[in-house]
């Protein structure tokens, strides 16, 4: 099941391994919401395990909402679609 994850993190360092831990899960599609995709609930188990061992819970807060199928069918989007990290190169051959 697809799932988004939104988050506010206090720390700057905590931020950035937060959403490094993010990436090995989905993609980024703002700055702090991720779309996820866990191969089944152990892998999902074993991910909010790494972000509760990184985060601060008396600072930061992470939020996890399933997207069922036709939730995920009806989203819209406006303007663009995926994050872009402004700080990467893409490179199109």
């Amino acid at each position: 099941m697809k799932m988004l994850a939104v988050y506010d993190i206090a720390d700057p360092r905590r931020l950035n391994r937060v959403a490094k831990i993010f990436k090995d899960y989905g993609v980024r599609v703002q700055y702090s919401k991720f779309e996820l995709d866990p191969a089944g609930e152990a892998v999902f188990r074993m991910l909010q395990k790494r972000i509760a061992d990184t985060i601060d819970e008396d600072r930061d807060g992470v939020k996890y909402i399933p997207l069922c199928r036709i939730c995920e069918s009806r989203i819209e989007i406006i303007g663009q679609g995926r994050y872009v990290e402004p700080d990467k190169e893409f490179y199109i051959l």
